[in-house]
Parts: structure tokens; C-alpha cells; sequence
């Protein structure tokens, strides 16, 4: 059995050591265009930031290694420049000149490559990708040899926002350009806005809704669209990644809608000898079925994994991903799972999204911090998706809610997981449960909420369109509050009740929307019903902004 692999990070290297533990007699080789087989790409901006400390930590294994453990051969700086899948053998390209190597099976594992969008400067010396090992060489090699003192950074994805905190770790003075409305673009706005306002307060300038017009090599300065200019005496290119799929085409493989290589549930491409994994194929997304790419790590492993055992003649099924990630915004970590609120929306599924903030643990345990936590469901109660900010215990709840929703639970079940409680961990009622009892009582009409999002564009386009009704504490009122509201505590709302119209809508604000549920049953149960409370309170409806708030100093 001859085993090809095209592409030695994290999908090939993967298959590579599967296919061996299946088949000790098997014939694999890798062939990777680039120096380094396996190296740890997602660990790159931390060594730049310096907190990996030693380059070789990065490098998981090497040709050498490969072949010692698993008697893989590695063919290092070779291309595989086409395909003959008659012949069943690939034409590769070295400084050895050109060859060819035949295959029983063949695995694409190319991975993406990056965009450079078209700018005027862009092949100045200052700028840079950081996608392999030699590009981050690069980066250090100039930061050290030009005392660089300003970045600017093009891209607030992943790689553009993780570089960007390595570079600001290093006492650089920090820009980041990004093109559309918020930071992390995946990410519905008000998880953007905590992200941007994390990165400001460490320093950073953020600049949304903005693109590259010009790179200045010789000023040391980038222009942006609006004519701002922007000191840089490094430019990291970090606008998006396309699959790599040159080699594909040239071959005549089938390409899906979403711009992946079109694999089906074996991993398994239009031509039956040859597979796919990594962040080049279409796979299945788990939260609605709907077809596009998810360029993750994780997946990209584990497809790998999948990959090569159906090579070897496995029938191992691949189910899909739920674009589960984490990020480190700072001191503050991001995560999210399934679907997002704008991304279901854009599939046109209907969905409702609730906003808790809460503590991580018990809030009477010492060191309590604020976890925001959204969670995303359909008007049936399953949960598809949720998104959550914080400085501790973030990853953990997206965990338990990735399971949720490949599991295809409803927001009952979720509000009944049995999670573990300690006062140093969490609460009695964990803010998973929170969301979903929240989410509960929307659904069923007991206590009906607003979104942020539509409350912020109502107080922006309507602001007299209801009755604003304010419940936080007159300090907090005092400290910022909507034009036109009116502010009657939580605690006096029964004694006040009659000064409050009958014949009007009310939407309650409150802190963070505990409160403006409790303000809404007692109105409800008074005979008030046209009443909701908007979901997340005044943190979440800030978050938008857009709309007139007054501030008393």
C-alpha cells in the first residue's frame, strides 16, 4: 500500500501517524512544500509575544523524528505541481529538479494560504505574514535588527488579534485595522465591542470599518481609506486565509459552494483514491447541516485522523464541526461555539439569543469576575449556538455548551445539567442555566425580553417609540442613563406602580437583566401587558451604542 500525503502540518502529519498505527507495512510519505514538517502554527504569536520562550518548543517532530517513530519518509521544500489520476501519481518539483511518485491512496492536506489584499506598498520589506515558522523568524529578525516601535496590524481575526497582543507584549505600540464593523468578525457585534474594548485598554488603537489604502515604507506609515495615516514600521497582513486549492482544480476535483474542496462523509473526494482534510475542504456545519469551511486546528486534526483511515480502507465517518474556538483577548479570553445570532440569521433561521452576566463563581467567594455569556436557540427550544467573554471560566461553559448542541439539546435539558458547584467554581445555579432559564421563560411568555441589539436600533431611530423604564439604583442612573428614560428603582417599583402607563409599551432596563425580570413580573402581575425587559441590561445595550445616553457627572 502506497500512502501519499500532500501537506505536513496539522491534518497531514496527523494522518501520517494514524495510517501507520493501522498498517505497519504501509508505504507513507509527506511531502511538504515549506522546511518544517509538524510544527505547532497556532503556537507562533506566543512565541513572538515571548511567552514560549524556546523556538524548538515549535517544531513537533522533524523528518528525522518522523522516520525513526513511524518509518514515514518526509520530503521537505517539494511541490507536488499536478496530479495524474489516471496513472495514479503526482509530479513533484524540488531543487532536485522534477519527479514523480505513485499512489495507491492520496490525502490533500494543503491547508490555506493567506491573503494579501491589493495595496500600494504591500511588497515593502516592513510587511509581513505570519503563517509558517521562517515567517515568524522574519518578524523577530526585523523587530531586533529596525528597534521597531509601531505595528500595525491588517485584520482582526485570530491571527491578526493574537499577533497584535504579542506585539503590544513587547512594548510596541499596537494599531489594528479591520475592514468590517467590529473586531472578530465571526463573533456577533457586542462580543466584538468587548474584544476591541479589551485590546484598547491595553493600549491598542483599533480602527473598524476601515481598509489599507497605502503602505509608506519610507515615511513608516500606513494611509488608511478615510485618509488617516497611521505610523508602522511593521505591517502584519492578516486579512483572511482561501483554501490552497490550486492543485485540486488542476486536477478537476469537484470544488463545493462554500469555495472548500467538496469531500463526503469519508472525507473522500470526487475521485475515490483521493481524500481531504484540513482547513481546505467543505465540511458539514453540526449546528444546522448547512455546507462551509471551518479552518480550525481542531478539526483539522481530527480529520486527518479520519482521513487515513479510510485511505487504508476504513469506513470512519466525519459528522462535522461546530467551529468551537477560544481566544485570548488580553487579559480577557472569547469563545464560541455552533451558531452565532448574524450567522443564523444569514442562514435564515429563525432564533431568538439571550445575554447573561454573571459571576464565574459564587459572587460571596473572594475574586468573583463578570462572565458574559450569550446563547443563541430556536423558537423550539434546541440550542444552536453560544458566544461568552470574560476573565475566567470562559472556555468552560462554551465546553459544556459545544456538547449541548452536538448532543441536540433543548434549553430544558440544559437548564437541568447536573454541572459541578463549589463557591471557588461556580454558583448553585451555574450561568449556562441562568441563560437557559432565561431563554425558558422568553419562550413561553413569562418574562418576555428585547434584544440589545433591536433595543439600541429602537432608541436610535425611535426613541419615543415606548416607554423606557429604568430600575437600576439612582447611582447608577446618575452615572449613565437613555434620554427620555424614567427611573424608578427595582425596590419602589410596587409603591410607584401608578405612575407608570397602561396604555404604552415598556421596556425595562436594568444592570444586567436579572433585575428588569423581576421589574416585568411584578408589572405583569399587576395587569401590565405590554412589557419586556431588554436581555444582558444596560451592559449589553452598551455594548451597540448608537443611541443618546446622558451622563450626570
Amino acid at each position: 500500500m502506497k500512502l501519499v500525503i500532500v501537506g505536513g502540518v496539522a491534518a497531514g502529519a496527523t494522518a501520517a501517524a494514524r495510517a501507520r498505527r493501522l498498517d505497519e507495512n504501509a508505504e507513507i510519505t509527506i511531502i511538504e512544500k515549506g522546511p518544517y514538517v509538524s510544527f505547532a502554527n497556532c503556537g507562533l504569536p506566543y512565541r513572538l509575544s515571548g511567552d514560549i520562550q524556546k523556538r524548538s518548543a515549535l517544531i513537533l517532530q522533524t523528518p528525522e523524528g518522523f522516520y525513526s517513530r513511524y518509518r514515514v519518509n518526509v520530503l521537505l521544500k517539494t511541490e507536488v505541481i499536478a496530479i495524474d489520476r489516471d496513472a495514479k501519481s503526482v509530479k513533484l518539483r524540488s531543487c532536485e529538479g522534477e519527479s514523480s511518485l505513485p499512489y495507491d491512496a492520496l490525502i490533500l492536506a494543503q491547508g490555506g494560504i493567506p491573503l494579501v489584499p491589493p495595496v500600494d506598498g504591500a511588497d515593502s520589506p516592513n510587511v509581513f505574514n505570519l503563517w509558517t515558522v521562517p515567517d515568524m523568524d522574519a518578524i523577530n529578525n526585523y523587530i531586533k535588527d529596525n528597534n521597531a516601535s509601531y505595528a500595525v496590524v491588517v485584520g482582526g481575526g485570530f491571527i491578526g488579534l493574537e499577533t497584535a497582543e504579542a506585539f503590544i507584549k513587547r512594548g510596541i505600540a499596537t494599531s489594528i485595522v479591520e475592514l468590517t464593523d467590529q473586531l472578530m468578525p465571526p463573533a456577533d457585534p457586542e462580543f466584538g465591542a468587548f474584544i476591541a474594548q479589551a485590546f484598547e485598554s491595553a493600549g491598542a488603537s483599533v480602527y473598524i470599518k476601515r481598509s489599507l489604502s497605502k503602505i509608506d515604507y519610507e515615511a513608516r506609515e500606513v494611509v488608511l481609506s478615510d485618509g488617516s495615516r497611521v505610523k508602522a514600521d511593521l505591517v502584519l497582513m492578516s486579512a483572511g486565509v482561501r483554501p490552497n486549492l490550486e492543485l485540486a482544480k488542476s486536477a478537476n476535483l469537484v470544488i463545493g459552494k462554500s469555495g472548500g474542496l467538496q469531500v463526503d462523509e469519508y472525507l473522500k473526494t470526487s475521485d475515490p483514491s483521493i481524500f481531504a482534510a484540513g482547513d481546505m475542504i467543505e465540511i458539514t456545519r453540526r449546528a444546522d447541516g448547512a455546507k462551509v469551511r471551518i479552518p480550525l486546528a481542531g478539526p483539522a486534526n481530527r480529520q486527518g485522523r479520519i482521513a487515513a483511515t479510510n485511505a487504508l480502507g476504513g469506513a470512519m465517518t466525519y459528522v462535522g464541526a461546530l467551529g468551537t474556538s477560544v481566544f485570548k483577548a488580553m487579559e480577557h479570553t472569547f469563545a464560541q461555539t455552533g451558531l452565532s445570532e448574524k450567522a443564523a440569521i444569514a442562514a435564515g433561521h429563525k432564533v431568538r439569543a439571550v445575554h447573561v452576566h454573571k459571576g464565574h463563581h459564587a459572587s460571596y467567594y473572594p475574586g468573583a469576575k463578570d462572565l458574559a455569556v450569550k446563547l443563541i436557540y430556536s423558537e423550539d427550544g434546541l440550542v444552536l449556538g453560544a458566544q461568552a467573554f470574560g476573565l475566567e471560566g470562559v472556555e468552560k461553559r462554551i465546553d459544556v455548551l459545544a456538547v449541548a448542541i452536538a448532543a441536540k439539546m433543548k434549553l430544558s435539558d440544559l437548564a437541568e445539567l447536573d454541572l459541578a458547584y463549589a463557591p471557588p467554581y461556580s454558583s448553585a445555579n451555574d450561568p449556562l442555566q441562568m441563560a437557559a432559564f432565561a431563554a425558558q421563560n422568553d419562550l413561553s411568555g413569562y418574562s418576555p425580553f428585547i434584544s440589545p441589539g433591536k433595543a439600541a436600533a429602537l432608541l436610535a431611530a425611535q426613541p419615543d417609540a415606548v416607554y423606557w423604564l429604568d430600575v437600576r439604583t439612582f447611582g447608577d442612573y446618575c452615572r449613565g442613563h437613555i434620554a427620555g428614560s424614567v427611573n424608578i428603582p427595582l425596590d419602589e417599583i410596587r409603591d410607584r406602580i401608578s405612575e407608570l402607563p397602561r396604555e404604552k409599551e415598556i421596556v425595562i432596563i436594568s444592570v444586567n437583566g436579572f433585575e428588569g425580570h423581576l421589574a416585568l413580573r411584578i408589572l405583569k402581575q399587576s395587569g401590565f401587558e405590554k412589557v419586556v425587559y431588554v436581555t444582558g441590561g444596560m451592559k449589553s445595550l452598551r455594548l451597540f451604542g448608537g443611541f443618546s445616553e446622558i451622563v450626570e457627572e
